[in-house]
């Protein structure tokens, strides 16, 4: 194996926890909706206990993602989470609150209430995929920030700082830009319908409630329809806008190259297939559920269509020498050749060969994922259970 094949094999990896990570949000999707599709306590209740026995396969993959980029590559790890701190330490506020909520909601002597802590979810499911949303919308618009690798040698007593973030029009907003970026908040908001929409296609197939059912099918038309509009609003974008491409023989040069990400596709028909049947996957899970009464089971091919139609634009943000962290700006396009690539950010040889190897242990994992998940699943979640006072429930 060389090293040119190691980073793409993990870009790969990165790729697919990425693509794991966007189908769990649903998890902050259900969050969003629990006051309205939960009209009553109980109501509430069997919402929380669906998608709360999953918040930690959401919460574990974001970890493992993160901690994914900082083994494999760990100068984006060290630009992004180093000096957009702000936008990180956002979206992990929304998980400690998470964690905390699901926890301590029904905890004897709790004095604010379970509604307060069920306030705090929806905070956390109403702005974390919206801000995981712009964070990666950033792989292909760019971010302002120089990289001098140099600076860790210098010895004369000045800063070893590596990456350094550039301020926005005069102030240091250490990635809260993103948001000031339309497309950004267009890409922040189809990731949160979506989100939505796969946690109500959850409630349909995991809760027994008829009540629960036609409120989930009826919401689930107009938030489908918004995450489509919004989806297909950013693609047009994407696939028309110049791309950031770098030269193989010097990755270190980072150019503009028009419809640069349409390009991607059709130079890898394979991810352009990936691509094409994740789509179709997603609308035929929507559709059959909107349209065949009693169909409770879109959320499997809803859910492999999100992660197959993730894990390609992933893909087409870093292979076929494209810079997947762009440093640009309308405003300082001379900083482009500052642009992070998986040939100038990734970890050394040895590094990749040795976690390739820990890496075969990942279908090992995935079983035991399946596994559990299928062992919390073995029962549909039902009033009788929730009125239980034995039952293990938050």
């Amino acid at each position: 194996m060389d090293y040119s094949f190691l980073q793409e094999y993990w870009w790969l990896l990165v790729s697919v926890l990425g693509a794991l990570l966007v189908f769990l949000l649903f998890v902050q999707g259900g969050q969003s909706l629990f006051f309205s599709i939960g009209k009553e306590q109980l109501e509430r209740k069997l919402l929380v206990n669906s998608v709360g026995r999953k918040w930690e396969f959401t919460f574990t993959t974001l970890v493992v993602f993160g901690g994914g980029f900082f083994a494999s590559f760990p100068l984006f790890y060290s630009t992004s989470f180093g000096g957009a701190y702000w936008v990180w330490m956002l979206i992990l506020f929304c998980f400690i609150i998470q964690a905390v909520s699901y926890e301590y909601q029904n905890k004897n002597g709790n004095v604010l209430g379970s509604k307060v802590y069920q306030s705090f979810l929806f905070i956390n499911g109403l702005l974390a995929p919206i801000l995981l949303g712009a964070a990666v919308s950033t792989f292909f618009t760019g971010s302002t920030f120089t990289v001098n690798r140099e600076a860790i040698a210098d010895l004369t007593g000045a800063s070893q700082v590596i990456s350094a973030w550039l301020p926005y029009k005069g102030i240091q907003l250490h990635g809260l830009e993103a948001v000031l970026n339309v497309w950004n908040v267009v890409f922040g908001l189809a990731v949160f319908f979506l989100a939505r929409t796969t946690a109500l296609l959850f409630f349909i197939n995991n809760i027994d409630d008829e009540t629960i059912y036609k409120r989930s099918r009826s919401a689930l038309a107009w938030n489908a329809a918004a995450f489509l509009l919004l989806f297909l609003a950013y693609l047009f974008f994407l696939f028309t806008k110049k791309g950031f491409a770098y030269d193989p023989a010097n990755p270190e040069v980072t150019f503009l190259v028009d419809y640069k990400y349409w390009h991607n596709l059709t130079d890898m028909p394979l991810v352009f297939a990936t691509f094409g049947v994740g789509v179709l996957l997603v609308i035929g899970g929507i559709l059959l559920t909107l349209l065949r009464d009693g169909y409770k089971k879109g959320i499997w091919l809803e859910g492999i269509g999100v992660v197959l139609t993730a894990l390609a634009l992933f893909l087409i943000a870093g292979w076929n020498n494209t810079s997947y962290y762009p440093a640009y700006s309308t405003a300082m396009p001379e900083i482009i050749n500052h642009s992070l690539n998986i040939r100038n950010s990734s970890s050394s040889p040895f590094t990749l060969k040795a976690m390739g190897v820990v890496s075969l242990l990942i279908p090992f994992v995935l079983a035991y994922i399946i596994y559990a998940w299928r062992a919390l699943d073995l029962h549909k979640i039902t009033r009788k259970e929730m009125l239980d006072p034995n039952g293990h429930n938050y």
